[in-house]
């Protein structure tokens, strides 16, 4: 017994311990460790291991560091040299690409410069050749994670400039917000104001009926890059009508040539969209000087993505209002990222394209590396992108080009090995209202394909609302009249199945059948006669018709349906005429009197009658008129009818 007690002590005690040993690991951790030489600093990250993915290419950290003055680096091991004395704080954010695991949280490390032995320090890079703005972000967004923004502006003008800085973000489009503000970052006495930019929360459009990125399909603007604007008032309505949260720095004293950098730290929310081919938005509004209108505008897209993976496909359809985007363009974005020890030559992407868009219309927007289209019939002998068009699939080759791996020996700029190709089609003339899914194979020169996740299209459910009127036919009842007018709502022109619901208001008149009673009466001088009383009944009924049934397209002109309804008398009035005849004799040959009465009997809600249906339209079984037929089975006898009518969707 003593043996057991000790054998189950050390066991739970195991136990224990390998529970907390599994726990520490949860959180993954990396440290910022450095070198320092006077103002000249290296250095490191200490990272934990990455964990692979199955099938997945080689995972690999990416970093984000800010030096804490202004500038920053994309390298893994970057080497700073500061300016000026002064305490300074690094940060690092790591994006772990190709890895199951969490990206590794880090905490930020003072330096302290106390002497300037090394003059050897260089300016924030120029973003001239950007038209002095831009935005740009260490990882695409992933639910409940952080993401790092670095918005970078820089004087172009030949006078010292005090200007502002707008960063709007949460598109109304989306339901629920995607990002939250965590902290700012700014190194040259950036100061945040407030504006009445943003239009109150009981302003923004709930309604969940939006068009993807509306902005960006309309052939009006394209703000791919960074467009010069002058029309400040303009600019600043549109994007209060598009997002409902921004930031407003002002800057003062950015002298000519000068740049830079602020760094903003978002968290995304739990409620964020989590359609992993969705594109966000953030869009910068850069005022070099607050004296004059002259602005310029940069959009940020970002793919909503469940992991970090270079190699991936997205789309702007991602949620679509079907009665809008007949000629819009709806936009497509192929990445990729060389992860070879060596460059590559060509690029082949082997990329799906749905039916239902029409690939006449199809237009190259931007790629990256930037070369021309291949000349046709020709073998090219410099840098060019050719384009092939199959009847299932659009091959797009970069030929004779050079993209760095990122395992390459002497790449520091990982940027340099991701390269995209972004595209555009309208849709056909007959397209449904239907889930689209495409993806891409991307091959790098001869090594084998890898495939990227399904960039799907898919519409809103919108309303249709119909107007419907009509004949009921009751074969068991007695010279039975009835009308109706009604209304339906269903989902908007839906494919193949959905359901319907009806309120129809029909009024009815029927006869029941003429009850006929005869009695014998005996009068006072003992003479029997005959008397007989005949009935004849009306009815007068408003009828509420409340139907909801599931509905088919066989294909654009017919349709079926099945489904219930109730039926409520809300008013129901029966007339009853009374006839009495008197006869002389037990006999009805010679008629002594005759005499009339009538009698009203009116109820309000007195019955409901349940039962099922089946339906049948010919027309525009989407949209548009149709007529239809149906048979209503009432669980409650000489109740049954068939209804014919004429219905318009809109």
């Amino acid at each position: 017994m003593r043996t057991l007690l000790v054998i189950l002590i050390c066991f739970t005690a195991t136990n224990i311990f390998s529970q907390k040993k599994i726990n520490d690991t949860i959180t993954r951790r990396a440290t910022i460790t450095y070198n320092q030489n006077g103002n000249a600093v290296s250095y490191k990250p200490e990272t934990p291991p990455l964990i692979p993915i199955a099938g997945a290419p080689k995972p690999s950290f990416s970093y984000l560091w800010e030096l804490g003055d202004g500038n920053y680096s994309k390298e893994t091991e970057p080497k700073h040299t500061y300016k000026n004395k002064g305490t300074y704080t690094a940060r690092l954010t790591v994006t772990n690409n190709y890895d199951n695991g969490k990206p590794p949280a880090t905490r930020p490390k003072k330096v302290v410069i106390n002497e300037i032995s090394n003059t050897l320090y260089k300016d924030i890079a120029s973003i001239e050749d950007q038209n002095g703005f831009n935005i740009q972000k260490n990882c695409d967004p992933i639910p409940e994670q952080e993401i790092v923004v670095v918005l970078s502006y820089q004087n172009l003008e030949s006078y010292v400039t005090n200007g502002k800085l707008y960063l709007f973000y949460n598109e109304k489009q989306f339901k629920n917000k995607n990002f939250e503000l965590v902290d700012y970052r700014a190194h040259a006495s950036e100061r945040e104001i407030k504006e009445n930019t943003i239009a109150s929360i009981n302003d923004l459009d709930n309604s969940n009926s939006y068009l993807a990125l509306s902005e960006n399909l309309a052939p009006a603007k394209n703000y791919r890059n960074t467009t010069t604007e002058e029309d400040l008032d303009a600019t600043l309505k549109t994007a209060k009508e598009t997002f409902s949260d921004v930031s407003i720095l002002e800057f003062d004293e950015c002298n000519p040539s000068e740049t830079r950098n602020i760094f903003y730290t978002f968290k995304t929310t739990p409620e964020m969209i989590k359609d992993t081919s969705a594109t966000v938005t953030m869009r910068g509004i850069f005022i070099p000087n607050r004296s004059f209108k002259n602005h310029k505008i940069k959009n940020l897209e970002m793919e909503i993505v469940t992991s970090h993976d270079p190699n991936k496909m997205g789309s702007n359809g991602s949620f679509m209002n079907y009665r809008l985007v007949r000629f819009k363009r709806v936009n497509f974005k192929t990445r990729f990222q060389n992860n070879g020890e060596g460059p590559a030559r060509m690029i082949r992407l082997e990329t799906d394209i749905p039916d239902m868009f029409d690939k006449k219309t199809f237009k190259i927007e931007d790629m990256y590396p930037k070369c021309p289209i291949c000349p046709k019939d020709e073998i090219p002998t410099t840098s060019c992108l050719d384009t092939i068009i199959k009847q299932k699939q659009i091959f797009f080759t970069f030929k004779n080009i050079y993209l760095p791996g990122s395992n390459q020996k002497n790449v520091k700029e990982i940027d340099s090995t991701k390269g995209f190709v972004k595209y555009s089609m309208k849709f056909s003339d007959d397209f449904h209202k239907i889930k689209t899914k495409s993806r891409t194979a991307i091959i790098f020169d001869k090594n084998e394909p890898i495939i990227t996740n399904y960039a799907t299209t898919r519409f809103l459910p919108g309303i249709s609302i119909g107007a419907k009127a009509g004949y009921n036919l009751y074969p068991n009842l007695v010279d039975s009249k009835s009308y109706f007018v009604g209304a339906t709502i269903s989902p908007f022109k839906s494919y193949r199945y959905y359901w319907q619901a009806e309120f129809i208001n029909s009024l009815h008149n029927y006869s029941n059948k003429t009850a006929i009673s005869e009695e014998i009466l005996d009068t006072a001088a003992g003479v029997r006669q005959l008397q007989r009383t005949t009935t004849e009944t009306r009815n007068e009924n408003i009828n509420w018709e409340i139907p909801i049934l599931i509905r088919y397209n066989i294909n654009n002109y017919i349709g079926v349906g099945a489904g219930i309804q109730g039926n409520i008398n809300v008013s129901e009035k029966q007339n009853n005429d009374l006839k009495i005849e008197t006869f002389e004799s037990v006999k009805d040959t010679f008629l002594i009197s005759t005499k009339n009465e009538k009698s009203a009997d009116t109820n309000s809600f007195s019955t409901i009658k349940t039962g099922i249906l089946l339906d049948f339209t010919i027309g525009a079984a989407r949209i548009g008129p149709s007529l239809g037929a149906r048979y209503v089975l009432n669980f409650k006898d000489n109740f049954n009818y068939f209804q014919f009518y004429g219905i318009w969707k809109f």
